[in-house]
């Protein structure tokens, strides 16, 4: 089953697919007539919707889903067929054309088909991968040249069979272990025996060497792929960026540095600190503020200066806890501490005092999820004991992150706490997605109501 499935497999997901929207969309019409916000449609007229998802998945190539992809590549394919389905249903459509609450009957369609359908294409990676780590549906491949990190992509091979990448050994003229099929000039003579796929090239080799193997695969339609380099076998993919006929590397690219990236996290940043502002903060400033005022003087906000994106510095708002003293930029908040109010001790205990940096973030300071920003003395400290420290200042800083959502939150008593802090903080930037957003802040909820022992 090497080849064959892959013949079947695009015909086979095309008719799933069509037959899970048919599906999704007479539940998503029973949901919309029970909700009273759509009259309801008969068979029939589901069914040149269902061709329409048919349509768009087929010219976008959904079934397209590649050996290494990870689920979130399946759910955003997802996604952008869907938004291309809701478009054109919006506009094309005759039963929304009349309709009330045309708005609430696309996002109803919209949110039915990204469960059922997103649930489908999981199963279907899910599938796939099982299918592949059982030994079918497999590819050939070679490495020319054993050294460097050619090992590592080995045993990459070795331990994700899901991959469905059958490693068949390398060819080297110094290398001699068992999985060493001979010296790179026996590659020519033995690789059309071998049913190649894959060609992978160790970075070191030879210049004219590589281009020999490239012209003798492009003469066999076999694919090659360049090994980097250790210094380039980063935490997170690389790009490449075009000068006219001259390629380089993007080595420090982060996702965010993607516009469009960049404009999802800050629409998604304005609109829900927008809501959170009209609809709480409205009455809880003025609620929080008396009660401040009635048990200590002082102002009601903590105004400290901090770090931000960039390492510019911006006033991070909190609501006060503390009576007004001169430590509060240098010394942390401790258990019991004796500076803080009692109103001070349930504000911070149920994280409240943090809810005015939702202005920051409509003031562009900060965003939802991100590093927490530090203090400015904080920064001068760790950025000298902590390797890559400053790397977490690429991006906003949030109100909740990722470092908090796994337990580093509250006072930092030890190194260990601050560079495993740095640490999450650096694999967020380098892996943002807008999923990995919504799920730190579906767990900060869950941390705010069963996990409360390090809020003081």
């Amino acid at each position: 089953m090497k080849r064959r499935f892959d013949t079947y497999f695009p015909w086979l997901f095309i008719t799933s697919d069509f037959l899970v929207s048919l599906i999704s969309l007479s539940i998503a019409n029973v949901f919309l007539q029970l909700t009273g916000v759509f009259e309801g449609g008969s068979f029939s007229a589901y069914l040149p919707l269902s061709l329409l998802w048919l349509l768009i998945s087929s010219l976008r190539k959904d079934y397209r889903i590649g050996r290494t992809d990870e689920y979130d590549h399946t759910i955003r394919n997802l996604i952008a067929t869907l938004l291309w389905f809701l478009g054109v249903t919006a506009i094309l459509w005759t039963p929304l054309q009349n309709g009330n609450f045309r708005w609430i009957q696309i996002a109803g369609l919209g949110v039915t088909m990204i469960f059922l359908m997103g649930s489908f294409r999981v199963l279907v990676h899910l599938f796939l991968r099982h299918y592949r780590a059982k030994g079918n549906n497999y590819r050939n491949a070679v490495i020319v040249g054993k050294g460097g990190t050619s090992p590592r992509l080995a045993d990459v091979f070795r331990i994700r069979k899901d991959f469905g990448i059958n490693f068949l050994g390398y060819f080297d003229d110094e290398a001699d272990c068992n999985q060493t099929r001979g010296g790179i000039t026996d590659f020519f003579g033995e690789a059309p025996k071998l049913d190649l796929d894959f060609i992978y090239i160790q970075e070191q080799l030879d210049p004219s060497l590589v281009k020999k193997v490239i012209d003798f695969a492009d003469e066999n339609y076999i694919k090659v792929k360049m090994i980097p380099g250790g210094s380039l076998q980063l935490e997170k993919n690389l790009s490449f960026s075009k000068y006219g006929d001259f390629f380089v590397i993007n080595v420090n690219e982060i996702p965010l540095d993607n516009p469009l990236n960049s404009l999802a996290k800050r629409t998604f940043d304005l609109v829900f600190a927008s809501l959170v502002t009209i609809f709480i903060l409205s009455w809880l400033i003025p609620l929080v503020g008396i009660l401040i005022k009635l048990e200590s003087r002082g102002p009601v906000f903590f105004i400290q200066k901090r770090n931000g994106v960039n390492n510019n510095v911006f006033n991070c708002l909190k609501f006060r806890s503390m009576t007004p003293n001169d430590y509060a930029d240098t010394k942390q908040a401790t258990k019991n501490d004796p500076r803080v109010t009692r109103i001070g001790s349930f504000l911070r205990n149920s994280s409240l005092d943090e809810m005015p940096q939702f202005l920051n973030v409509l003031m562009g300071d900060m965003s939802i999820v991100g590093p927490r920003p530090h203090t400015i003395p904080m920064n001068e400290t760790f950025k000298t004991q902590i390797k890559r420290y400053n790397s977490r200042h690429k991006i906003r800083p949030g109100i909740t992150g990722l470092a908090q959502v796994r337990g580093f939150r509250g006072e930092i008593e030890n190194t260990h706490q601050i560079r495993s802090r740095v640490r999450l903080d650096y694999f967020y930037i380098n892996n943002w997605s807008f999923f990995l957003d919504m799920g730190i802040m579906v767990k900060t909820i869950h941390e705010l109501i069963f996990n409360r022992e390090n809020a003081y």
